[in-house]
């Protein structure tokens, strides 16, 4: 089981004050979640197979450091692939795929805009709060599975704001992404891009380049989205 420990380290990446110890769980779910972007720009199925994998090592990572809530995000991610999978996968009478890209409605934009921000704003002001329960649901479900853990000491979230929102967007964007919208690639955008600034702020240089990477990967797929959309007349906010 020395695969799934963050202290089996690969390598240490000269980066920051002592190096980066990347180990090989953060490592290569760091790849399969590359691979899931990558794949899901390209509309290709086997994005979710990726997806799947990436999460479930990511939850690992996140047990480890005791970040219990961001390992139940973990949790809804690996259901929406499982879901996303599905609905992908399903075809009309004539073989081709049922879901096909387009764009939201208007009214359909304007109601998950205006979700979004009422979802950030209240997450913003209670975002201490509800991790903590979130952490001692998580803990609590660990238990059940006779798996000892402790409560860990929660301090308060460094960036309460765009915690909040990258958090709310990125339940959004996976949605969105189930459904063969082209807004989810311009979400992912806004996600990657606050991703990059936050950790690099706070010194974790590695995933701040990470997610660099994946601003690119996720311009290059709101690009293709958006000409595959136009091939079947879909148009935003039509």
């Amino acid at each position: 089981m020395d695969f799934f420990s963050i202290k089996n380290v690969m390598v240490t990446i000269p980066l920051g004050e002592g190096g980066y110890a990347l180990s090989w769980i953060e490592a290569i779910g760091t790849v399969f979640g590359l691979l899931c972007i990558w794949f899901a720009s390209k509309e290709k199925i086997i994005n979710y197979l990726f997806g799947l994998i990436n999460v479930t090592l990511f939850a690992a990572i996140f047990f480890q450091i005791q970040l219990y809530a961001s390992l139940l995000l973990q949790v809804f991610f690996f259901v929406a692939n499982l879901y996303g999978w599905y609905a992908w996968s399903r075809q009309n009478e004539a073989n081709e795929a049922a879901l096909k890209i387009r764009w939201l409605s208007r009214s359909k934009a304007f109601t998950l805009a205006a979700v979004c921000l009422v979802a950030i704003a209240l997450m913003t002001f209670f975002i201490d709060p509800v991790f903590a329960v979130l952490t001692r649901i998580a803990v609590s479900i660990m238990h059940s599975l006779g798996v000892a853990v402790d409560m860990p000491q929660l301090q308060p979230d460094a960036f309460p704001l765009w915690d909040s929102a990258m958090l709310i967007l990125s339940i959004a964007a996976m949605v969105l992404m189930t459904r063969k919208y082209v807004e989810n690639w311009l979400l992912w955008v806004v996600i990657d891009v606050i991703s990059v600034v936050i950790y690099a702020i706070q010194g974790v240089y590695a995933m701040s380049l990470e997610y660099i990477l994946l601003t690119a990967i996720a311009v290059m797929g709101s690009v293709a989205w958006i000409k595959s959309a136009r091939t079947i007349g879909s148009r935003p906010l039509a």
